[in-house]
């Protein structure tokens, strides 16, 4: 994403990509078998038909190889490099403003939520797109487990700062990255933690073991690899709007009317066709979530 330089619900048949880089399960030196009984946990989750996407699942293959992920590297062919990153042990720390600070090994979280899978569509800010079957649990039931107190009104997703990140070394950054919510908006039904996509745990490259997923928000706004989720009565800075503000803002719904300054949002690219077709307001999602901005018209929720 080099930003500054700068209802087809049946699944496609499997790719043949090896399943040893989609899961890096050879790599896992601790809690291969936690990861395992994980992908299983995933493929038998209930599919949620309540949110039809209104186009076809994206092929796997796309989905996996071609990824944006700048704590690997700026390209999108990363996916390979992504296997070093080890998706056991993982734990999530709850902090801020709850009712008890603490930390979660991610598998006794997942004993915690129940799975679905939902189909979602995911818009890029550089306008392309995709269609995937995630599993995971709605965010809600985080803030259930969280507790978060009466006084919190933003959740913060931190990514993993790991020796395996390559791209952590460029001081250009303002690392860690960082994502926020406001609550009301984590509340949602449609937002999602996912730790799964096409039946399998969740590989490294596409935000794995755990990710926040907001689909009718601009991709970036969906933080990988989460370590830390934080309550706060403070807006946070979102990674992308500390570097550039003039480009970025805090909400970042999906609009094609409102382009980003360099391009047009008018139009997105689908992975694996690249047909272009039109953009939906709130990336097709509005009457789920436009009600969460009548009151909040005056702000910049569009980039």
């Amino acid at each position: 994403m080099r930003i500054l330089r700068r209802r087809g619900w049946e699944l496609p048949e499997r790719m043949a990509t090896p399943e040893v880089f989609v899961l890096g399960r050879r790599t896992a030196l601790a809690g291969a078998g936690s990861i395992a009984l994980a992908g299983g946990a995933h493929a038998d989750a209930q599919r949620n038909a309540k949110y039809a996407p209104g186009r076809a699942i994206t092929d796997e293959k796309y989905a996996t190889t071609y990824n944006n992920y700048y704590e690997f590297d700026e390209g999108k062919d990363l996916w390979r490099a992504a296997q070093a990153l080890k998706q056991r042990p993982w734990s999530i720390s709850l902090e801020g403003m709850v009712k008890q600070p603490r930390t979660l090994d991610i598998d006794d979280l997942m004993k915690q939520v129940q799975l679905e899978e939902r189909v979602y569509r995911h818009r890029c800010v550089e306008a392309w797109a995709m269609t995937v079957p995630w599993t995971g649990f709605p965010l809600s039931q985080l803030l259930s487990i969280a507790e978060p107190l009466g006084s919190a009104k933003y959740v913060v997703f931190e990514t993993a700062q790991d020796p395996k990140m390559p791209g952590l070394s460029s001081p250009f950054y303002p690392w860690p990255y960082i994502e926020g919510l406001a609550i009301d908006e984590a509340a949602n039904d449609l937002a999602f933690i996912s730790t799964g996509m096409y039946g399998k745990a969740l590989p490294p490259q596409d935000g794995g073991p755990i990710r926040l997923t907001v689909p009718w928000k601009y991709g970036f706004k969906s933080g990988k690899a989460s370590v830390k989720i934080s309550f706060t009565d403070k807006r946070p800075v979102n990674f992308w709007q500390a570097l550039q503000p003039s480009e970025y803002g805090f909400w970042a719904n999906v609009n094609p009317d409102v382009a980003h300054p360099r391009w047009s949002q008018a139009r997105e690219r689908l992975l694996g066709s690249n047909e272009m077709v039109p953009t939906q307001i709130y990336n097709g999602y509005g009457e789920f979530v436009a009600s969460l901005y009548t009151d909040r018209k005056s702000e910049k929720l569009f980039m």
